[in-house]
């Protein structure tokens, strides 16, 4: 008898000590989708933010609700037809797609007022309001987008973009993080603040862009800034990001390895109670 309330106590440390699961649904774009779609990469990324931080942590359970090529327009606007359930912990990584597309930023009062999707401001307080209503308790962090040198599809180069180095449409990137940014502090939710990071900055998004010399027709390594005035035609030209041009991501916008490795830390840090 002795000997079974022995067992029987060790079995009640061990289970009391054991880590309490975690369920993380992880709302994003194509950087967060990419993490369950490796082939669509070329192969070049092997683990994203979400496994990457699975496997740190075994007792977090995540949901990949990343959305290739959406806005957070797009998705508040589909809000209720996401299939989003109850969780833990929400991570919300958009914003990069809207300042592509040209969403309008709108104001600090559009979020605080609800006044609609027609701004990313509006959209956030869509997203942030629908997380409450699955789980008032849930712990939500906002996450920024990165500075983004040129992109260039790897499966179609015709679709690329130049990078967050000037504005589009009369916004610049950063614009839209501050506005994140400023959501958090309204909220009190924590930010992690990729774009201002010092370890992601556009020299080092790629190690080189490979184009052809304008006056010699030679293909020639550019590294930022130089390759911002050299002309790129997908129709006829090589894939400019080789294997041996990838840094931070593998194609000027999506993060390589080693950029995943840094989102990770990043969100570590502002996650607490994951440690």
């Amino acid at each position: 008898m002795k000997r079974f309330l022995l067992l029987l106590c060790v079995l009640f440390l061990c289970l009391g000590s054991a880590p309490r699961k975690i369920t993380w649904l992880a709302l994003g774009d194509s950087i967060t989708y990419l993490n369950d779609h490796t082939d669509e990469t070329g192969n070049r990324i092997t683990k994203g933010y979400l496994t990457l931080i699975k496997e740190r942590y075994p007792q977090v359970e995540y949901i990949n609700q990343g959305h290739n090529g959406w806005t957070a327009v797009k998705i508040a606007e589909s809000i209720e037809s996401l299939g989003l359930v109850k969780a833990d912990v929400y991570t919300v990584f958009l914003g990069t797609n809207d300042w592509w597309q040209g969403k309008r930023i709108g104001s600090l009062t559009d979020y605080q007022q609800a006044t609609g999707n027609g701004t990313i401001y509006g959209s956030f307080r869509t997203i942030i309001d629908k997380f409450h209503s699955l789980n008032k308790k849930a712990r939500i962090i906002l996450i920024t987008p990165m500075q983004r040198g040129d992109f260039v599809y790897i499966n179609n180069p015709s679709n690329n973009a130049y990078g967050s180095y000037k504005p589009n449409m009369d916004q610049t990137l950063e614009q839209v993080v501050d506005a994140l940014i400023q959501i958090g502090k309204s909220e009190k939710l924590p930010v992690v603040d990729l774009y201002h990071d010092s370890a992601l900055t556009l020299e080092n998004m790629v190690r080189f862009k490979r184009l052809k010399n304008p006056e010699t027709g030679q293909y020639q390594d550019y590294t930022y800034p130089a390759y911002l005035n050299i002309p790129f035609n997908p129709k006829t030209d090589d894939y400019p990001y080789p294997i041996e041009s990838i840094a931070l991501t593998y194609d000027g916008l999506h993060p390589s390895d080693q950029g995943y490795e840094i989102i990770t830390d990043r969100l570590i840090q502002k996650w607490k109670g994951l440690k």
